[in-house]
């Protein structure tokens, strides 16, 4: 805790706005949910985790069940026919904090990988998954998003400084 005793009418305002600005943090917080939506989206473009490193590519068994059905994968690993996880990234700004992801109930399990069976089974006996499923992690923040949000935050704490 910081303590300020200002006596000069001019400064005054000035630390109330400042302290005002910065007791609400939304602003900012939405800043950076949009820039990480946008960075975890080019994840899907580059088939990339966050920190950089490549998604284990398409089983064959994974190819094989979309040539069965007629399907074109429009994208690399994650991003398939209907292009669902990729295009449904979004953020929630919370008191103190952004969240961001995909409410899809099957991305859990391409962030983190499943083995298979690891759910159980269908009524006909079948694993679910069918498969080992590895984690293909999309969202997070890497090195760059690190970068990426101290930049955001310095622009904003630079906008106060401007007005």
């Amino acid at each position: 805790m910081i303590t300020v005793d200002v006596t000069t009418d001019t400064l005054r305002p000035a630390l109330a706005e400042a302290e005002q600005a910065l007791s609400d943090l939304t602003p900012l917080l939405q800043d950076i949910g949009e820039l990480m939506v946008e960075r975890t989206k080019g994840n899907f473009k580059t088939g990339t985790a966050p920190d950089g490193t490549a998604w284990a590519p398409r089983s064959q068994a994974t190819l094989d069940a979309y040539a069965a059905r007629g399907d074109t994968p429009k994208g690399g690993p994650l991003v398939g026919v209907t292009r669902a996880l990729s295009t449904t990234i979004a953020y929630e700004v919370a008191p103190g904090h952004v969240d961001w992801g995909s409410n899809m109930i099957y991305a859990a399990v391409m962030q983190f990988g499943a083995a298979q069976g690891q759910f159980g089974t269908t009524s006909r006996g079948a694993s679910i998954p069918w498969g080992d499923i590895p984690a293909r992690p999309f969202v997070g923040i890497g090195p760059e998003g690190e970068s990426a949000i101290l930049k955001t935050i310095e622009d904003y704490l630079q906008d106060l400084i401007d007005d």
